[in-house]
């Protein structure tokens, strides 16, 4: 039988591990980007949806209409961009503090932090020897890339920034509100409240799909899910514009 080296079972036994490709960590991030952009689109329609239909049940004046609609869009669109850039950065913030601890505890501690890496893949499946070896190898190579990867499953290099997540979530609030914005103002008065209905209902089933495609889920039930929530929205707004608008005439 012919003798095997000690490094190609510890290579072997290295690539038998699971592991993330070079770029499979900035394609999750992006998908994790457009499926934020999604559900902040779909928050654009369904909130400026209820609040433009809910005004038009009131007064059939486009002013109102059109002020209600503008104000919502902004303030959402704000609102949105604050919150996920309090989020972002919260998050940011945690993921720098584990980075620097992890940094001081591998100058104070090498010794440690080298035995409790090679448990780490040992828990993976690896054989004990084989599992330091492993983790002798990649501290020679970059202790801190190693701890910080199967520790923490944190890249470095690739923090979220939350200026991104605010400007993307804005944007894709305002696109989202633009819809029943638009479709609101341009049919005549007996029509408005029919098409926005329509045009929300058709926009929120593409959202849908397109939200369960980067998911992964099932179709039916993501489009169902956002095309009713979207339907009650609008007629509770609809029965309160309603009732609001004869009690002030």
């Amino acid at each position: 039988m012919p003798a095997v080296s000690t490094s190609s079972v510890v290579t072997s036994a290295a690539d038998d591990l699971p592991t993330v490709e070079p770029h499979a960590a900035a394609v999750s991030s992006r998908l994790n980007w457009l499926r934020a952009g999604v559900l902040g689109a779909n928050d654009g329609i369904v909130s400026a949806a209820g609040l433009v239909v809910g005004v038009a049940a009131a007064t059939p004046e486009l002013g109102p209409i059109l002020t209600a609609g503008v104000a919502g869009l902004v303030a959402g669109a704000v609102s949105m961009a604050m919150g996920e850039y309090v989020s972002v950065s919260t998050q940011r913030d945690t993921e720098r503090a584990l980075l620097a601890k992890e940094r001081r505890e591998l100058e104070e501690a090498p010794e440690a932090e080298l035995a409790e890496l090679a448990a780490m893949y040992e828990a993976k499946g690896l054989r004990p020897e084989t599992a330091r070896t492993v983790a002798e190898e990649l501290t020679e190579h970059d202790a801190f890339a190693a701890h910080v990867d199967i520790e923490l499953g944190i890249d470095p290099d690739e923090l979220t920034n939350p200026w991104h997540a605010a400007i993307a979530s804005a944007i894709a609030f305002t696109l989202g509100a633009l819809l029943p914005l638009i479709a609101i103002l341009l049919p005549p008065v007996s029509a408005r409240i029919p098409v926005t209905f329509a045009a929300v209902l058709v926009a929120l089933a593409l959202t849908g799909t397109i939200s369960a495609r980067l998911g992964g889920a099932g179709k039916r039930r993501a489009v169902r899910r956002v095309v009713l929530g979207g339907a009650v929205a609008m007629a509770v707004t609809f029965a309160v514009g309603q009732f609001i608008g004869h009690v002030a005439l």
